[in-house]
């Protein structure tokens, strides 16, 4: 089926600025509460919002197969759950009754207003029901040299890391949506030259910046997914914040990786933009050093995205700094590679189960992705537009990822990705 939405001559009736994330050719989908406290599953052009439940009580999606309440719920897990044909034809649909010469709902005002709302006017909401959370470390720069300052120039890569992707099970019930404030944790920590652990607030607070990927359900329990099929049971990407207590992180991660250092929380943006809409930015992955077992050698040279990502840190006087400049496509691993390997042991994977990319570092100063490799650990800080100085992140510090694509004239971005650290709660422990 063809995928008429991501026509490039394609314009709207609504209003897209200039560089605007969200034209008519990106058509992600995202869950948002209405000013009359409604929970709705949506879409997004320019800076309007669609509601998807309306537009399909009003038979904007007539003669596609749906359930009446598909989009009247809190998260998108069951449209996911429909498969890609059905995304498709409703990406379609959507493009089709907002280009700019179709009348259909242009030119009837009463539906408008039902239908569409000012971005300011609503709530983003976490897009979906997360069952499991799945974090890769696919970046080889960012293992390297993760590995250099954690384990010494003898250990700079584990031997295993060039032959499968590596990942980890994180905690799925601390995922939230972007704008969630978030607390600095509490820990063990092993200070340096010192014995014996302490407790209290993490001194390390550090992003991640990440992608994510949101499957369907992909596989009955027992049967892996082959790798040049992985694709078709991905709906789309997400941007994320994967956060790290750095210090808390060193002391427990041996011998059974991350725990308490990560699972405070994780942020994801709320559009998820599926693949369909990031056809046109496909590109080459990284020339692979070793040749992978056959059950993760993909036919499609394509494998990757190139998606443009940033960091930006604001201070409390509302300076914004840019941290880093990187690329998705960066990555070693891809996606497909990612999703055979996790189900090769017959793991199943369901509908809204989500995928972290790991750190997507770059081979360049300038495109490291956390504040751990862009300050050596904390021993080169990096002075800040008011003068101050960060290590890792302060209290009242707002950390925001953006990414996107651009190809001729068209762009396709995530929107943002942001959290605000603050100080840890006060509470009294036993001492």
């Amino acid at each position: 089926m063809q995928i008429s939405a991501n026509n490039p001559n394609r314009k709207s009736w609504l209003p897209v600025s200039e560089g605007c994330d969200f034209p008519i050719q990106n058509i992600p989908f995202g869950v948002f509460l209405t000013k009359d406290d409604i929970i709705t599953i949506g879409t997004r052009i320019g800076d309007y919002v669609i509601d998807l439940g309306a537009f399909h009580q009003l038979g904007y999606f007539k003669g596609i197969p749906l359930t009446d309440d598909m989009f009247m719920q809190d998260s998108l897990n069951d449209f996911i759950s429909d498969g890609r044909k059905t995304w498709r034809l409703v990406r379609n649909r959507i493009a089709d009754v907002f280009d700019a010469k179709n009348p259909d709902l242009r030119d009837n005002p009463k539906n408008r207003e039902i239908i569409i709302f000012d971005i300011k006017d609503v709530e983003m909401l976490l897009p979906i029901n997360v069952g499991d959370f799945t974090d890769f470390s696919s970046s080889k720069e960012h293992a390297t040299n993760i590995s250099l300052m954690f384990r010494g120039k003898e250990n700079s890569l584990t031997p295993n890391w060039l032959h499968f992707p590596i990942g980890y099970h994180g905690r799925a019930s601390s995922i939230v949506v972007s704008e969630t404030l978030i607390r600095r944790p509490y820990g063990q920590s092993l200070p340096f030259g010192e014995e014996n652990p302490i407790f209290g607030p993490s001194k390390s607070v550090d992003m991640e910046l990440e992608t994510a990927f949101v499957t369907t359900d992909a596989n009955n329990f027992g049967e892996p997914v082959p790798v040049d099929e992985a694709r078709d049971y991905i709906f789309g990407m997400v941007l994320l914040n994967d956060w790290s207590a750095r210090d808390i992180q060193q002391w427990e991660y041996v011998p059974l990786g991350p725990f308490m250092g990560k699972s405070f929380a994780t942020t994801m943006s709320p559009w998820i933009v599926t693949l369909d809409a990031l056809e046109p930015f496909k590109c080459e992955g990284a020339k692979k050093e070793l040749k992978p077992l056959p059950y993760l050698q993909q036919k499609l040279k394509e494998s990757s995205y190139d998606i443009k990502l940033e960091a930006y840190l604001q201070t409390e006087n509302g300076d914004e700094n840019l941290l880093t400049k990187t690329n998705f496509k960066y990555m070693y691993w891809s996606m497909s590679q990612q999703l055979a390997h996790h189900t090769v042991n017959g793991c199943n994977i369901r509908s809204g189960d989500l995928m972290g990319s790991g750190t997507i570092s770059g081979p360049t100063k300038e495109s490291l992705a956390s504040m751990l490799e862009l300050t050596l650990g904390g021993k080169e800080p990096i002075t800040l537009k008011d003068g101050s100085t960060r290590s890792f992140f302060n209290d009242g510090d707002i950390v925001t990822l953006k990414g996107y694509c651009t190809k001729d004239t068209v762009r396709i971005g995530f929107g943002n990705c942001t959290g605000k650290i603050l100080p840890p709660l006060k509470y009294k422990f036993p001492k």
